[in-house]
C-alpha cells in the first residue's frame, strides 16, 4: 500500500517534519505533496482531506484519511507491525509512548518562543525560565530512556523509533537557537542532525526562499550546527559525467559542479537538493563514487 502524504514547507513545519520520518525511516511507500502552508493556498490544498485543517494528514489506497501526527503514528504502528515503528519491549513502549505524548501535548514555552527554523543558528537567543524549564524536562526524558533502554543502539531507545521522530524537532530548535544543554543530550542533537533522512528534508527545504521569511527575528544569524556539507555550487555550462538524472532517471537538463566535477539532473529541484547537501543523497553519492572509481 503506498500512502499520499500532504507536508507543509520543509524548513519551518516540525509536524510535517515527524509525519515525513514516519514513512522515510522505515520504509513504509509515499508520495509526498507539499501544501501551500505559508503560501496562503493551505486549506484549499487540503479540501478534498475533510475533515483535515492542518499538516500533516496522510491518505491510503482506500482513501481513509487520517490527520494529527500522533493519531497517524498509532495507525501506522498498527498497519505495520513489522516496520519496528515503537521498542520491541513492553517496558520500552509504554515509555516511549508516554515520551511521544508528553512531546506532542507539551512544552509550550518551547515551542512558541522557539519555532522551528532549519535555516541557520540564531546568535544571542536568550531564552526564559520556561523554556530553560522544557528543555531540563526534556533532557530528564531522554537521560531516562537512554539509561533505562538505549543500550543496543544511539538512539532513545537504542534502535530508532517513533519517539526519535517526535523528538527531531525537538532537537533542531536546540540547535537552532543554540539552547543550553548538557553533553549527552548535546550528542543526541548532533546525532539528529547528522541523520541522513534530517539532512534530506533540510536539504529539500533549502530549496525555497521566502519574503518575508517566516519566523525571523532581529538576532544575528550563523552557519547552521549540522554537519557542514561538501562544496558544490550550481552551472549553467559543463560536460556531466552523467547521462541521466540520479533520481528520476531523467533527461539531464540543469548541471551542477562539486570539487571540479560536473554532474546533471532533470530539473531545478534534483540539482538544488543535491547543491544544498551532496552527502545527503544515496542515489548521488553512489553515482559520484562510481565515476571516481571507473576514473581510477
Amino acid at each position: 500500500m503506498t500512502y499520499d502524504l500532504f507536508i507543509g514547507d520543509r524548513a519551518f513545519s516540525s509536524w510535517s517534519l515527524r509525519g515525513w520520518l514516519m514513512f522515510e525511516k522505515f520504509g513504509l511507500p509515499v508520495r509526498t505533496h507539499l501544501v501551500g502552508l505559508y503560501d496562503g493556498t493551505m486549506q484549499a490544498d487540503l479540501a478534498e482531506l475533510a475533515p483535515a485543517r492542518l499538516v500533516p494528514v496522510m491518505r491510503d489506497a482506500d482513501g481513509v484519511v487520517v490527520g494529527d501526527t500522533l493519531a497517524m503514528a498509532e495507525t501506522l504502528a498498527e498497519r505495520h507491525p513489522e516496520a519496528g515503528l515503537w521498542p520491541a519491549d513492553a517496558a520500552a513502549r509504554a515509555l516511549a509512548r508516554w515520551m511521544v505524548a508528553e512531546m506532542h501535548s507539551g512544552f509550550g514555552a518551547l515551542r512558541g518562543d522557539c519555532p522551528m527554523q532549519l535555516l541557520h543558528r540564531v546568535e544571542g537567543f536568550v531564552p526564559s525560565e520556561a523554556v530553560r524549564a522544557d528543555v531540563a524536562r526534556i533532557e530528564q526524558l531522554w537521560e531516562t530512556a537512554r539509561s533505562r533502554h538505549g543500550q543496543d543502539g544511539p538512539w532513545l531507545f537504542g534502535a530508532y523509533s517513533l519517539a526519535d521522530v517526535f523528538y527531531a524537532p525537538v532537537a533542531a530548535r536546540i540547535a537552532g537557537y543554540g539552547l543550553p544543554v548538557g553533553g549527552a543530550a548535546q550528542a543526541y542533537v548532533d546525532l539528529t542532525l547528522a541523520e541522513g533522512a534530517f539532512r534530506r528534508w533540510r536539504a529539500l527545504g533549502l530549496t525555497k526562499s521566502y519574503d518575508p521569511v517566516p519566523y525571523e527575528m532581529d538576532l544575528p544569524k550563523g552557519a547552521w550546527p549540522g554537519p557542514t556539507p561538501r562544496p558544490a555550487r550550481p552551472v549553467e555550462s559543463g560536460r556531466p559525467e552523467n547521462d541521466a538524472c540520479p533520481y528520476s532517471g531523467g533527461t539531464v537538463t540543469h548541471l551542477l559542479e562539486t570539487e571540479g566535477r560536473i554532474f546533471g539532473f532533470c530539473n531545478a529541484t534534483c540539482r538544488d537538493k543535491t547543491v544544498n547537501d551532496p552527502d545527503a543523497w544515496p542515489a548521488f553519492v553512489a553515482l559520484r563514487d562510481a565515476a571516481m572509481r571507473r576514473e581510477k
